[in-house]
């Protein structure tokens, strides 16, 4: 009789994960990790400044989803140094790691002492290079002689075997080794030919396929920098410039990309902190395309163009700066699909769901190259059209746009609609795509009361809501260019959805919208955080809304850090997983806005609230992809989701996206007006600056203030280009 082990046999197969987007947490890792990231390059490291010196992150120098670097780690007489301390700087520029000798023997007697060497080590990533500098200096009184060794390594593994994934096949890899030079050379299955090139600046005492040494004499207060490069890549024939002038270029790059059209000043400097922690996160994420910088969702495992990310982190930071959503529109609108490829979910009109660069893709080993996979990424681009339009008055872009929107709402009406029922629906065309295609797609992120999976075609109720706000906009914005009929039939279209959506999917019995209607068109009767994007949408019928409100911030859905994904009660709820019970910033941060949509500032103010403080207890005060969702306890801070992405795109642009919620912000660039609707501050901050507020061809400089509880008022401190500034109060 065969025996099976009795965890599995328990569980059943169908809650186990689907192996090919699945990202494994085997161990612990033994020491912090750190991100780094310029354009499509990327850096996880750790504290030391090492890379793979020890296990369970995801280490490595990346560039186009293919790790060009696995093992890079620095050695004191072939000993781990002593840690003193890391930094990231602000602008996520530099990490600056402080290190000291550890005791060293010879012979069983101590032939130097710890704490007499500083290894002060600076690293960077500029243009697919990585930069080192490590300046070694003598704080003793007597000379020393010691030897510096750099150990180092490479795979080629592409992204996804670093996820997990396991490949039955690989191409090839050797080292050559020259002077002051190794290069790692890669010829992969596909024919691509990739090459790390390290090169260090002094030449090495020993130099072989795997070991840099260096043999160093320093006196007594003396000092060494010796520095390295490591490229992916590079033009032979133009070698990276040197480290310093390398440093300022990044630096200037950086900064070019932080300066956004509106400033945001505060008396609360933690909260301040979080703000420019939040900019300099979406500075590197924004990764220069033939379009425009296009905010990659994710480091490490989603630094690429992701279309649901990039528009929802368009529409967070729209106010602020519309460059990126315009450059967001015109990317996506490049690879809208033209054509029906079930190996890709593809379908015309469809908007991109992700892409891919690696090896693995350009074998179709995933499906990533050009995948669609995704419900809800085409009512998006159609929604965030129609935002910029409305924030900037850009007719120009709209007119270019209209045939990719022309095309993304005959997707919405023809094959998004499989069985012509008036809902968008996704089943995934080939067996290798995701089985669950709107934003949280785990495969057992859609479920039936009783916790049964729900078996597609699946139609979410955000994205119906998705659909109706995408309709409204594009109806005004048919209106812009003189298309009135078609303005008329849109907006006819969203009111039935509206009616439709309220039939099909509002649940009394739980006094919330259903999260999806299943292949047979029954609800999941389930209560989840979908309920409050669909207020963000306002599809929601106004005393239905309410009701959703107030859910929505009960102790079994709010952890008092923010909204659960799914509330404790539920089948699926597991505060540990990763949309069944966990905490999003962005999720949270579209029902906030949803809530002010619907007049509920003051439950808004408690996600804004709860998610600052929140983001006082995370590293860097930095907001990750998502947090469990454990209750929150008097002085303890949330507990950290293991394989979260951090920076995250969206989870950047959260902040920025409660801030316009909070105080109602609309920008009506046709008449240069800029209205506050309800404007409401929460009770962490006694004011707000705004700098360069635009609206059409004004800008602003005003400064909001709060009087106790419900109390507001708005000074106007310049005003440019005859703007008009108006605040309503509902009361």
């Amino acid at each position: 009789m065969p025996t099976e082990s009795p965890v599995i046999t328990s569980l059943g197969t169908e809650t186990l994960p689907e192996a090919s987007f699945y990202i494994p947490a085997t161990e612990s890792t033994t020491r912090a990790r750190c991100t780094m990231k310029h354009d499509d390059c990327f850096l996880v490291l750790d504290s030391y400044g090492d890379i793979g010196a020890s296990p369970g992150g995801p280490d490595g120098l990346f560039c186009c989803d293919t790790r060009y670097l696995s093992h890079f780690e620095m050695l004191i007489n072939g000993l781990q140094p002593l840690l003193l301390g890391s930094n990231l700087s602000d602008d996520n520029c530099i990490l600056s790691i402080d290190l000291t000798n550890p005791d060293i023997y010879y012979e069983r007697r101590l032939i130097l002492p710890k704490n007499l060497l500083h290894v002060a080590r600076t690293a960077f990533v500029w243009r697919s290079t990585l930069f080192h500098r490590f300046a070694v200096r003598n704080f003793g009184a007597e000379r020393v002689q010691l030897l510096l060794s750099l150990t180092f390594d490479n795979d080629f593994a592409d992204v996804f075997e670093v996820r997990g994934t396991e490949r039955a096949r690989r191409g090839t890899v050797r080292c050559m080794v020259e002077h002051n030079q190794a290069d790692f050379v890669y010829l992969g299955l596909d024919g691509k030919r990739r090459r790390t090139s390290i090169v260090f600046e002094q030449t090495p005492t020993h130099l072989s396929p795997s070991l840099a040494s260096f043999r160093l004499d320093l006196e007594p207060h003396k000092g060494i920098s010796l520095y390295s490069t490591i490229s992916c890549d590079s033009d032979e024939a133009n070698p990276p410039p040197s480290f310093l002038k390398s440093l300022r270029c990044a630096h200037r790059d950086l900064k070019q990309m932080i300066r956004v059209g509106t400033e945001i000043e505060t008396p609360n400097h933690v909260f301040n902190e979080i703000l420019r922690r939040a900019t300099a996160d979406l500075a590197i994420l924004l990764t220069h395309t033939p379009q425009g910088h296009y905010p990659y969702a994710g480091v490490p495992w989603y630094s690429t163009t992701f279309g649901r990310d990039g528009l929802i982190t368009a529409m967070q930071s729209l106010w602020l700066d519309p460059r990126i959503a315009l450059a967001v529109l015109k990317r996506l609108a490049a690879y809208q699909a033209t054509d029906y490829d079930p190996e890709s979910d593809a379908e015309p009109g469809k908007i991109l769901h992700e892409m891919r660069a690696g090896e693995m893709a350009a074998l179709n080993e995933v499906p990533f190259g050009l995948y669609y996979g995704s419900v809800d990424s085409t009512p998006l681009f159609v929604l965030l059209a129609g935002l910029y339009v409305q924030a900037t008055g850009d007719l120009d872009a709209l007119r270019s746009l209209w045939p990719a929107i022309d095309r993304a709402l005959a997707w919405i009406d023809g094959p998004g609609d499989r069985d012509h029922d008036g809902f968008v629906e996704y089943f995934k065309a080939t067996p290798r795509g995701l089985s669950n295609q709107g934003w949280k797609d785990s495969q057992d992120a859609v479920f039936h009361a009783d916790g049964r999976l729900a078996e597609g075609p699946i139609a979410l109720a955000e994205v119906q809501g998705y659909v109706y706000a995408a309709k409204k906009l594009a109806s005004w914005c048919a209106d812009r260019l003189g298309i009135a009929e078609r303005a008329r039939q849109l907006d006819t279209e969203a009111a039935l959805l509206a009616a439709r959506f309220e039939d099909a999917f509002w649940c009394e019995e739980i006094g919330t919208y259903a999260i999806a209607l299943d292949g047979d068109k029954q609800p999941c009767r389930v209560a989840t955080s979908n309920a409050g994007q669909v207020l963000f949408s306002g599809i929601a019928r106004r005393d239905r809304a309410g009701r959703v409100a107030r859910q929505l911030l009960e102790p079994n859905f709010f952890s008092g850090w923010g909204v659960r994904t799914v509330p404790v009660g539920e089948a699926r709820y597991n505060p540990m997983s990763y949309h069944n019970g966990s905490v999003w910033p962005h999720d949270n941060a579209m029902i906030a806005a949803g809530l002010a949509r619907y007049g509920e500032g003051r439950a808004a103010a408690r996600i804004f609230q709860g998610l600052f403080d929140a983001a006082t207890y995370m590293d860097l005060r930095r907001l990750p992809e998502l947090f469990c969702g454990f209750p929150r306890f008097r002085g303890r801070g949330p507990t950290l989701y293991p394989v979260a992405c951090a920076p995250q795109a969206w989870a950047s642009g959260a902040f920025f996206a409660l801030m316009q919620a909070s105080l109602g912000i609309e920008q009506d660039p046709l008449a240069n007006v800029i209205r506050f609707r309800d404007p409401r501050l929460p009770a962490f901050l006694d004011s707000v600056v705004l700098r360069g507020l635009k609206a059409g061809t004004g800008s602003v400089d005003l400064s909001v203030q709060r009087h106790g509880d419900d109390k507001i008022s708005l000074q106007i401190l310049e005003a440019r280009g005859g703007i008009e500034v108006t605040a309503s109060f509902s009361g």
